[in-house]
């Protein structure tokens, strides 16, 4: 046995420690902040895309920051995507954006205009009767797909249309998320059937990412059958497991967190709300600073005027402390305001910089 050890000569520990550090590297690297795939991505992670939209316009918007505290639109405030262009009810609300393991970015979001009446492109307050499928009552999610962030290709997927024996109330605030156990993008949103309560649900799409390859099924039932959920949003953690923040809407609806060893399942219930609101809040999104341990949640505080996001910052998903809102702490804005339901991921020098030109944007990072 000593001879063996012994046997080893400076080479061979050499390579052995090489080896051994790379093992390292690559479990780190394995590690995620919000999606597996950021991993697969070569260059340094070095800026922030926060996507939005807004009331006025149901477009789609983009601000870029280089140091997750300070945010600036790309085009001025100005929408990037006209919803009308991609929406069959001409308006998008709660857009979701995801990096793929494969290179490419893949949005979700809401099919609903709800002033579309009063913009003209419906006769009546809501594209189906409101008193047989409630407020908004949409049956449609917009998907879109980009290599750069610039070209975009999209498509409609028609909830209703799948399943019509469900007769779909509404189909709200989808995320995705890929899930490395089925290999697949799972998308996970808020459904009501009928006049129901709505409800968090999942499935799972196809290569094409033009339509679901599964079912959609529940995700999480909230042990108050009498209050209805929405608006979830799962963020892998350093130990594996998935922390999903959804809204309960109690008085006051806001944040909550649920925890799961499963993508997909077995979320359990925590009582405590973690936002820091008087009134009703919505819309969680959790990413990470680059910076250090430290995860940001970001949520829609549809209960002021003007509509404004507060913040919340915690290291362990169990403390949280209080960032307050944008421009009245340490968040800012530089041109735009009245945002609604943002979502954020991490890019390179390199895609946030091209990102910034196209809109003549001065965007540098050193």
């Amino acid at each position: 046995m000593n001879k063996t050890i012994h046997s080893f000569d400076k080479n061979t520990l050499g390579e052995n420690l090489l080896l051994l550090l790379f093992a390292v590297f690559l479990f780190s690297a394995c590690k995620t902040t919000k999606n597996s795939s950021e991993s697969s991505v070569k260059e340094k992670l070095s800026a922030y895309l926060m996507v939005y939209f807004k009331d006025d316009t149901h477009g789609l918007y983009f601000a870029l920051s280089k140091d997750s505290y300070s945010f600036t639109d790309v085009n001025n405030g100005k929408p990037v995507i006209a919803g009308d262009t991609i929406a069959e009810q001409k308006g998008i609300r709660d857009p979701y954006i995801m990096r793929g393991n494969d290179g490419y970015f893949y949005m979700a979001m809401t099919d609903l205009h709800i002033y579309g009446k009063q913009k003209g492109y419906r006769e009546t307050e809501w594209e189906r009767p409101g008193d047989k499928y409630d407020w908004g009552n949409n049956r449609d999610l917009v998907l879109m797909k980009s290599k750069d962030l610039i070209h975009w290709s999209h498509s409609i997927l028609d909830i209703d249309k799948m399943y019509p024996e469900w007769n779909v109330g509404c189909v709200w605030a989808p995320e995705l998320i890929y899930d490395e156990s089925k290999g697949r993008i799972m998308i996970y949103f808020t459904m009501r059937k009928g006049k129901g309560k709505t409800k968090l649900y999942y499935a799972y799409l196809d290569d094409t990412f033009t339509a679901l390859e599964t079912t959609p099924e529940i995700l999480f039932e909230y042990p108050d059958s009498t209050k209805q959920i929405l608006d979830a949003d799962i963020t892998k953690l350093p130990d594996g497991r998935f922390c999903m923040m959804y809204v309960a809407q109690e008085n006051p609806g806001g944040i909550k967190m649920a925890f799961s060893d499963k993508i997909n399942s077995g979320y359990v219930y925590q009582p405590e709300q973690i936002d820091f609101e008087k009134k009703s809040c919505e819309a969680p999104n959790v990413f990470k600073r680059l910076s250090d341990n430290k995860w940001v949640l970001v949520y829609d505080i549809f209960s002021v005027n003007p509509h404004n996001f507060g913040f919340a910052e915690t290291t362990d998903f169990k403390t949280f402390s209080n960032l307050g809102h944008f421009d009245e702490g340490v968040m800012k804005r530089t041109n735009f305001s009245v945002q609604k339901h943002g979502s954020v991921i991490h890019l390179t020098k390199n895609e946030a910089e091209r990102l910034a030109k196209h809109w003549n944007l001065d965007f540098s990072i050193n």
